[in-house]
Order: structure tokens, then sequence, then C-alpha cells
């Protein structure tokens, strides 16, 4: 009888071992394994473009999906910028860098892409057909964001490349990309609603910014400047006399450039300077209130 009684007692012994093994067993997945699988990170795309207003246009595809650095500070002109150390090096984060165009990424573009090997080049002018600038036709207009409809064809750009970089968020940017495209039909219309009973269609502006905007809206831009260079004596007396002739009394400016011809120009004929910003970031409602001005200052 004790011996039975050792045996059953031995025999609970292994047993309680054994079960305690199993859970062991069963609870080990629960920790961390290099073979688990990792969650996909919700931390928002880093991407880069060039200038103000095509941070409006990857925010406004992209939403909280994207972190957006912009290249040309404020005030700065993307003729002539130069970017700045600390910018070059925080490339090394970003996922995509957006261009379109605009003068300082020919000399900039390769060493942006060196400072990020892995980061995707986006050429936001792709489908674009852009216009020459100036008589001798050999400079391409980079002004490409100040065209509605040529915005629309640079968010489908955008879009695809979002979709591309981050496909789990496909229907939220397509969703985006179809709002935004109707702001921009109904600003479109809006915009020739505005400058439907403009009787002077010919303005002057010192850099010739607006050549899109004034092909899309029957307009006429007379640019003071061409290619970064200030009109000679004999050529500002031409301005001076055409401007006459137009009956033109006001001469628009921008605040990246220097308005001392703009202003000698206003002088002679008795007109005035204004400033409108084509780098505004508000992108949407700054067409509007440009479209504004010109109604005001065209009638």
């Amino acid at each position: 009888m004790e011996t039975a009684l050792r045996v059953i007692v031995t025999l609970v012994i292994i047993l309680l071992g054994l079960t305690a093994c199993g859970q062991s067993n069963v609870a080990a997945p629960a920790t961390a394994s290099a073979t688990a699988p990792v969650a996909a990170s919700e931390e928002p795309l880093q991407v880069m473009v060039s200038i103000l207003p095509q941070k409006y246009f990857v925010e406004r595809v992209g939403g909280d999906r994207v972190k957006v650095s912009v290249m040309v500070e404020p005030g700065a002109s993307p003729a002539t910028y130069e970017p700045k150390p600390e910018q070059l090096t925080a490339l090394s984060q970003a996922k995509a860098y957006f261009s379109i165009g605009v003068p300082f990424e020919k000399a900039w573009l390769e060493r942006i892409q060196a400072a990020n090997p892995a980061m995707r080049m986006v050429d936001t002018t792709k489908g674009i057909e852009r216009m020459p600038m100036g008589a001798s036709g050999q400079n391409l207009d980079p002004h490409i964001w100040l065209s509605l409809s040529l915005v629309k064809v640079q968010a489908q750009t955008i879009a695809d490349t979002l979709t591309e970089l981050d496909p789990g968020y496909v229907t939220a940017y397509q969703s985006r990309l179809d709002s935004f495209k109707a702001d921009i039909d109904a600003l479109d219309a809006s915009i020739r609603q505005t400058l439907e009973g403009v009787s002077q269609r010919k303005f002057m502006v010192f850099h010739p910014s607006w050549g899109y905007f004034a092909r899309d809206y029957g307009l006429e831009q007379i640019p003071i400047e061409i290619g970064g260079q200030e009109p000679s004596a004999a050529e500002l007396a031409a301005l001076i006399e055409r401007a006459k002739a137009e009956q033109i009394k006001v001469i628009f400016a921008q605040p990246q450039f220097s308005t001392r011809a703009a202003e000698t120009i206003a002088s002679q004929i008795g007109g005035e300077v204004l400033l409108i910003n084509p780098l505004n970031p508000d992108w949407l409602s700054n067409l509007q209130s440009v479209a504004d001005t010109f109604a005001r200052v065209l009638k």
C-alpha cells in the first residue's frame, strides 16, 4: 500500500512538471522575436519641395500623411537661391523631392540627390508643355504653378507618387486629390467671372511671372526684365513710352525682386507700383486676390 502511494505521488509530480513545460511553450510567442511581424509605421512621409506653393499642393493631396519642407525660404528668389547646409542635411530623412523647374534647381538638383541617393526625385513638370519666355524663346517659363489647369497636372503627379510610396492610403489620397481639383475648378470659374468685364487686357510687371495666368484668362503681360537682367536706359525709355501708349497706370512687382525699375516707370507715367506675390503659400486665396487686383486696376 505504501509503495503504491509513493508511485502515485511520483506520477503526480511528473504530470505537474509536464504541464508547466507546456504552459511555458505556449507563452513564448507573446514575447518579441526577430521573426514576429512589425506593425506598419504611422509616421508621416517626409518630403521636400522647391517653393512654397508646392507645399500647399502636397499638403492638399497628402493631408496629415505628409510632412513637407520647403527649400526656397520665404522672401528668397527661386532664381538665385542657394540651399543651406542644414537643408541638405535634412534631406537624409526625405522620401521624395518634388522639383518644378525653377532656375536654382539646374545648379542644385544633382547635389540634392547626392545628399540622399535613396530619395525619389519627382519632376512635377512631367506632362506639361512649357511656354517660351522672352523674344528669343530659348528659355522656358518655369511659373507653371500660376496656371490652374497645369496645377491639376502637378497634383496628379503628386498623388501618383504618394500612392506609390504609401499604398495603404490610396483611397485617402484619391479623395483629397478629387477635392483639390474641385476647388481648382471652382476658383477657375470665379476668376473668369471676376475678369469678365475687364476692358484693358494688358498689364506691366517687373518679373514675368504671370505668363501662364495671362494666357489662361486672355490677358497680356508686358515684362520689364527677362532672364534676371534689368532694362538698359534705352529699354527703360521704350517701356515708359509703351506704358503711356497703353494707358497703363499700375506697374506690378513682387517682394522677391528690386522695385527700382518699376518705380522709375511709375514715376514717369504718373502711376503707382503694386506688389503681387507669385510665391504666396496660400495658393488658392492668393490667385483669387490677384484676379481681384487685376480687375480693379485694369477696369
